[in-house]
């Protein structure tokens, strides 16, 4: 059995080691935000929150994570006053959604790290995340009005 705890919750699951964190978490657990993008860390639609940093659960094997904590969009506290997501709203980010959660998780992290990034500095956290419907601008968009929204809530 490994032992990790995803969205405050301690869970054990009986799975090899080896197993992908995303099988885990949408098989094994039926936490389905996270999604199946590529499968070689290359797209970002499987980007959750291990110990607090963004990470792509494809390629994070179960036995890396045991004793961890895990964090997907399921489990953010307060959803209806992050601010990222209030941003995600007001812009209207999603077109066909799928790269979303992955984009959210991502950005959350960008803005713990960063503040109140540049243009710059958004465009290359976010680089590692893909979006097919090209939505880039108002993702750009909305990490600004979360930065705004984060500072002025201090």
């Amino acid at each position: 059995m490994i032992e990790l705890t995803v969205n405050g919750i301690k869970r054990q699951v009986d799975v090899v080691p080896e197993m992908p964190l995303l099988w885990v978490l949408r098989d094994e657990l039926g936490i389905t935000s996270a999604k199946y993008g590529c499968g070689v860390a290359q797209c970002g639609a499987c980007t959750v929150h291990i110990d607090g940093r963004a990470v792509r659960s494809c390629q994070s094997h179960i036995g890396e994570v045991a004793g961890k904590s895990v964090v997907t969009l399921e489990g953010l506290h307060n959803k209806e006053q992050n601010p990222v997501l209030q941003a995600w709203i007001a812009h209207q980010v999603p077109q066909c959604g799928y790269c979303q959660t992955g984009q959210i998780m991502q950005a959350i992290s960008l803005l713990a790290s960063i503040p109140k990034p540049t243009d710059e500095q958004i465009n290359q956290v976010m680089s590692g995340n893909l979006c097919r419907c090209g939505t880039y601008p108002r993702i750009r968009a909305a990490i600004h009005a979360a930065a705004a929204n984060k500072m002025a809530e201090k």
